[in-house]
């Protein structure tokens, strides 16, 4: 995993995967402005509603504010990787360019719109278990890194799914991966941990989608070269 993870940062340099990283990146912003902005609109909404005054309105603002940052480090995750899952075949085809030759040539690309359907249930799957979860999370405040603990481990599980998928949906048959999901799912389960881990770190975590998926591409060809 170590070396899945060095030569995925060794390529980030790479045209295709800049490219990839900054459609993601646009796309990421573009939808936190404009959650930021439906936050503002419905404080100021509310606000209206109360009884207009500076006070009312500045009030607004700050709920605004409180309510965009907490639902970006919320929906981070989700929005980041359903955002580079639509473009993700560009980044795996481009490792498996420079590292997996042979690989390439036998593989089939996936469509935009499976790769839509793919980012979209990525995130739809984060948003759901972490909302089914959030009691959880509550309950284990009393322990201090209870939910800390427990995010990981559950959105290591979710990212290592997404991003075998990523990758094995160039390679075998859509009915196929249910059978190889329950083959490999230690080690994706691994590889999301890695990834999370790369999600919650400031900075590192604009680059982590891309990353993240680079690595997914070299432990899946690592994995069956063994």
């Amino acid at each position: 995993m170590i070396r899945a993870l060095t030569l995925s940062i060794a390529q980030l340099t790479d045209p295709p995967v800049l490219r990839v990283l900054a459609k993601s990146f646009a796309v990421t912003l573009i939808v936190f402005v404009a959650l930021a902005a439906g936050f503002w609109a419905a404080a100021r909404g509310g606000a209206d509603w109360l009884g207009a005054g500076t006070g009312w309105q500045q009030l607004a603002g700050f709920v605004a504010v409180l309510l965009a940052i907490g639902g970006a480090w919320l929906l981070f995750r989700a929005v980041a990787i359903a955002a580079v899952g639509v473009f993700a075949d560009e980044v795996v085809e481009a490792v498996e360019r420079r590292h997996y030759p042979q690989a390439l040539a036998t593989a089939t690309p996936v469509p935009f719109a499976r790769g839509l359907a793919m980012g979209l249930g990525s995130a739809a799957r984060t948003v759901l278990v972490n909302l089914v979860l959030l009691p959880v999370y509550l309950a284990l405040l009393v322990t201090g890194v209870g939910p800390a603990i427990l995010f990981f481990l559950v959105n290591g599980w979710l990212l290592g799914r997404d991003l075998g998928d990523m990758v094995a949906a160039r390679h075998m048959p859509k009915a196929a991966m249910r059978d190889w999901r329950a083959t490999t799912g230690v080690r994706r389960f691994v590889l999301g941990l890695v990834g999370t881990g790369l999600l919650v770190v400031p900075v590192a975590n604009i680059l982590a989608p891309v990353v993240a998926a680079a690595m997914a591409t070299h432990w899946y060809h690592q994995r069956k070269r063994a």
